[in-house]
């Protein structure tokens, strides 16, 4: 019989993949024109960072959930705010693809994160270049180009926003590591919302005003406050889900389960939106690029069980006893191992990292999160 820990995990994993799906496949239609038709992306990011911004702000001022990290003007002007303007730009860049592209083709595009994210890495000599990984990449590459051949409502602005959105995410994630991490500043899922989100909504509020603010004074566009704060409300509850999921299974669990939710949400997409037609070449050309990602995946984990120590190895049944406390620092430990990777005694890079796209706060290096706190119980302090 199944015990109660085993059981707990399949359903935070079956809660993220369901909230992932849901959050993507809702937010193409409020923006389609077809459905909702709230063709205004930035406006939909900002009432998403204003929502999250200020949940976060009850439950760290007024709830006391958290504490706040001791934040002066030099770190939050030299990091927040630059790592808050990427955050914002690959939100704007990736909800506004969904006005021209669709869902199971975003899914598509969506495998060239970890290209991105290790070329930048590169670029910003945080990352080495590496045979085995530029294999990887370069098959990736082609799939998704094989993929992008083989659509059928190709559209170049769609690719584009995409394409920028995913590099947008990349380059916060290096800065991330470069600024944040150098500075010993830790965040958690609730103090990252509290301190980025409301600057990532000053941030879109300037793109806001000169692209959007004169659509809406001249069309009619309908506003419904409950699908807003629905909308809303499961994207800041997909952040949580994912935390969740976190603290019960490990690295190689949770990219399993992110490659599940990537094929249910392309077989989702094409029922719930007609117009998504796939075609055998899109297939073709994404199946390469997921054996790509799968590889460099096993390649990336293989590098961090390799730079373990067997101190560092903790049995699965001891997650269990893991509780939310009330330290900003519990929950992402922001030294070289928890966060880098990779061989070379831990000093990687951010390009392993697996990110879901809809709640890009949260990494998924799940495998050492915590690791302070579950090494403590295991040792008996």
């Amino acid at each position: 019989m199944m015990n109660k820990t085993l059981l707990l995990t399949y359903f935070y994993l079956f809660i993220y993949i369901l909230l992932s799906s849901g959050v993507i496949l809702y937010n193409k239609w409020v923006l389609s024109p077809k459905y909702f038709n709230f063709p205004l992306p930035i406006s939909l990011t900002m009432i998403h960072m204003g929502f999250s911004g200020a949940v976060a702000f009850f439950l760290v001022r007024v709830f006391k959930v958290v504490t706040p990290v001791k934040m002066t003007f030099e770190i939050y002007a030299t990091c927040v705010i630059p790592i808050s303007a990427f955050f914002a730009s690959s939100l704007w860049f990736g909800n506004t693809a969904y006005l021209h592209i669709s869902v199971a083709f975003i899914q598509m595009l969506k495998a060239l994160m970890p290209v991105a994210t290790f070329l930048v890495a590169v670029m910003c000599g945080t990352d080495k270049a590496r045979c085995d990984v530029f294999f990887n990449m370069l098959m990736v590459s082609v799939g998704v180009v094989i993929s992008s051949y083989g659509e059928i409502h190709f559209n170049v602005v769609g690719t584009v926003y995409q394409v920028t959105g995913i590099f947008a995410e990349a380059l916060r994630l290096v800065l991330t590591q470069v600024l944040l991490q150098k500075k010993g500043l830790s965040l958690n899922p609730i103090t990252s919302l509290y301190y980025i989100a409301p600057c990532s909504f000053v941030f879109l509020s300037v793109p806001w005003y000169l692209l959007e603010k004169p659509v809406m004074e001249v069309s009619q566009i309908q506003f419904n406050f409950w699908i807003f704060f629905s909308n809303a409300l499961c994207a800041l509850a997909l952040n949580f889900s994912i935390f969740l999921v976190i603290g019960r299974t490990g690295a190689v669990t949770i990219r399993v389960a992110g490659v599940l939710k990537d094929w249910i949400l392309i077989a989702l997409s094409t029922v719930i939106f007609p117009e998504s037609t796939i075609t055998g070449l899109n297939i073709i050309g994404y199946a390469i690029a997921l054996c790509g990602v799968v590889m460099y995946n096993y390649i990336k984990v293989k590098d961090v069980r390799a730079s373990q120590s067997p101190n560092e190895i903790i049995p699965d049944g001891i997650t269990k006893d893991w509780k939310f406390e009330k330290r900003s620092s519990d929950f992402y430990v922001p030294d070289n191992v928890s966060n880098n990777g990779g061989s070379g005694g831990g000093n990687g890079s951010l390009s392993d990292m697996n990110i879901d796209e809809e709640a890009p706060l949260i990494s998924s290096r799940v495998s050492h999160i915590g690791r302070m706190q579950l090494a403590n119980h295991a040792t008996g302090k």
